[in-house]
């Protein structure tokens, strides 16, 4: 994760109400393995941390006008210092304005992973943690708290500059910290909400059961497919990465690449060649499957407990909201 640019400024503004002041950086950190370790440390943390948005920018403006100060630094038009510097000036008299936040460290970073290059920006607040001195002695010193990082955003500069009419080259954190401050740091952004991660992930998972379902596949097939399926999404969620459907069809089946990737255009669910994993929706997502004397049952893991009831002591499955064809099915039985 080569760094090209980082710049840390600082924050001050109290829950008082007093005004707010920033202290400015007067250079860039300079390269070292700290600077590194921090820097891959945050992006860690980033992507490690699960509620996210994913949009692009709004129009540049003078309510928005994040997105030309980055595009005249992208074009050599001025330097990552003064970039970063009209940023958080600019974060200031947001955080003036809304008094939602208590201030922080804001750490602006450009860096390269593999051939995208990123922008991440975070607001990360000071914690305290005791280190043992040469002398043996216990000491109390202040870090940068990564583990809670609340307010961040990361944009895939490479996917802005390539495919403009993208709709999810910058993500957000969203957490739980409330959605006026949500709003108030995806304005200073810039950032328009896009891509529905959790909904494209729901949408994914909603296909692919149907086509496991099609063809119907053997019990140990349809895990064998499931496991591909969740391992390639949660490392992609991990790497901070979309799922490509075109990858992602040839490694559930290595015979016929295309065979999902296919179905999926045919039947258009209207999911996106690319979308952004989301970590809570496919930690949920795992198929219980069974089979003995003449009897097939293969269902989600979300299903159980909403649509379909498990009673252990009498070794029965209650279920509702049957499929249409199932139900007409047993109708003209019963008639």
């Amino acid at each position: 994760m080569p760094v090209r640019h980082s710049v840390i400024h600082k924050i001050d503004k109290k829950p008082d109400g007093s005004p707010a002041a920033v202290y400015l950086a007067s250079t860039e950190q300079i390269e070292s393995g700290a600077r590194d370790d921090l820097m891959s440390q945050l992006n860690d943390s980033y992507n490690a941390t699960a509620g996210k948005g994913w949009g692009f920018f709004h129009q540049e403006s003078g309510a928005h006008p994040f997105s030309g100060w980055l595009g005249k630094y992208l074009a050599g038009d001025t330097d990552f210092l003064s970039f970063s510097t009209t940023s958080v000036e600019h974060l200031t008299k947001l955080m003036e304005e809304s008094n939602l936040t208590t201030g922080g460290h804001a750490l602006f970073c450009h860096y390269q992973q593999g051939m995208t290059d990123y922008l991440v920006i975070a607001l990360v607040q000071e914690t305290e943690a005791v280190t043992m001195t040469e002398e043996l002695h216990l000491m109390t010193v202040k870090r940068l708290d990564l583990d809670h990082v609340r307010l961040a955003a990361r944009i895939n500069i490479s996917e802005w500059q390539n495919n403009p009419q993208s709709k999810q080259y910058i993500s957000y954190l969203k957490g739980k910290q409330g959605r006026r401050l949500n709003d108030y740091f995806r304005d200073f952004i810039g950032c328009q909400e896009g891509i529905d991660g959790p909904g494209e992930t729901r949408t994914l998972l909603k296909a692919f059961s149907d086509f496991v379902e099609s063809e119907d596949l053997p019990d140990e097939s349809a895990r064998e497919k499931t496991h591909a399926l969740v391992s390639y999404s949660m490392a992609q969620a991990k790497l901070g990465e979309p799922i490509t459907l075109e990858k992602l069809s040839g490694l559930i089946d290595e015979d016929r690449p295309k065979s999902f990737y296919d179905f999926i255009k045919a039947k258009d669910y209207g999911l996106s060649e690319t979308l952004p994993p989301d970590k809570k929706t496919l930690n949920k997502f795992r198929r219980f499957t069974g089979r003995a004397e003449g009897m097939s049952i293969s269902f989600e893991a979300h299903l159980l407990g909403d649509k379909i009831e498990f009673d252990e002591a009498g070794g029965t499955l209650t279920l509702r909201n049957l499929p249409t064809q199932l139900t007409d099915q047993l109708k003209r039985v019963v008639a």
